[in-house]
């Protein structure tokens, strides 16, 4: 996700700097966005003038200080568990002074208890882009309980800026977007795991009766099984809804490995990055 984040924002003609507490990940992931822009320009879908310009505007950064150094804004897309983000925020917070803005990518931990980790929590705010990001269009605002008016509206003028349209929610479990797509996935889970229908037949029901562009268990594929489990976890404990306690069939495919698409096989199998 940081890769893809940066990707956009080079491509919309700001300075992107990358860093990963990983040598060779902050590597793949260059390589990654210089690959998939390239692919942008073959397809027609990026000029080559934009391309040059975004593959200058890319930069990494081995040192987080050097990362942060004058940034406005910081987005950080560590994985997701709290007490890593909150790690992150409390490092950022001493490399980078207010007025910065700290995003978070979350898509579903609160937003009031990582920007805890600041002296100044009301310049943290929810980023969360979906997957993949120089495809997908929407960028959900999420606002803190001490979010302040100026950090909201300049996070979504930057929203605006790469060509991006955003919403805002309340800080809440699973916030619009995860809360209501997990339900929709985990359904349809349940669905597979009762013999109701095939994965492939329930996908292609809600993308062909319902004009969804990518059925509820392709796009947990996409997400991530293991990221859906954690999300459901923490929406069944916090909201205390059955519809989120996270179904055995999911439970059984992360045990396995079957993460979905990173790991080549999910609810389908994945071959050259298309399921079957």
């Amino acid at each position: 996700m940081g890769a893809g984040i940066a990707q956009v924002v080079a491509l919309a003609g700001l300075e992107a700097r990358l860093h990963d507490v990983s040598s060779e990940a902050l590597g793949r992931g260059v390589e990654r966005i210089r690959s998939q822009i390239e692919e942008g320009v073959k397809r027609g879908k990026v000029a080559q003038d934009q391309a040059d310009r975004a593959r200058g505007l890319l930069t990494e950064r081995d040192d987080m200080a050097a990362a942060v150094a004058g940034a406005d804004l910081v987005i950080e897309a560590v994985p997701e568990v709290l007490e890593l983000k909150r790690a992150t925020f409390e490092a950022l917070d001493r490399l980078c002074p207010s007025p910065a803005i700290m995003a978070t990518n979350t898509s579903s931990l609160p937003i009031g208890t990582i920007a805890s980790a600041l002296a100044d929590p009301s310049r943290a705010v929810g980023l969360h882009f979906f997957n993949p990001p120089h495809i997908m269009k929407l960028v959900e605002v999420v606002r803190g309980e001490r979010t302040s008016d100026e950090v909201l509206a300049a996070t979504r003028a930057f929203v605006a800026l790469i060509g991006k349209t955003s919403i805002v929610v309340k800080d809440s479990p699973g916030f619009a977007t995860s809360r209501l797509g997990l339900a929709l996935g985990l359904e349809a889970m349940r669905m597979v795991e009762a013999g109701v229908a095939s994965a492939a037949d329930i996908d292609l029901a809600m993308e062909l009766g319902y004009g969804h562009p990518m059925g509820p268990l392709k796009v947990s594929d996409l997400v991530g099984l293991d990221v859906r489990l954690s999300i459901a976890e923490i929406l069944h404990r916090e909201l205390r809804q059955e519809q989120f306690r996270p179904p055995e069939i999911l439970r059984r495919l992360v045990a396995e490995g079957r993460l979905g698409k990173k790991a080549g096989q999910g609810f389908h199998r994945w071959d050259d990055k298309k399921p079957s």
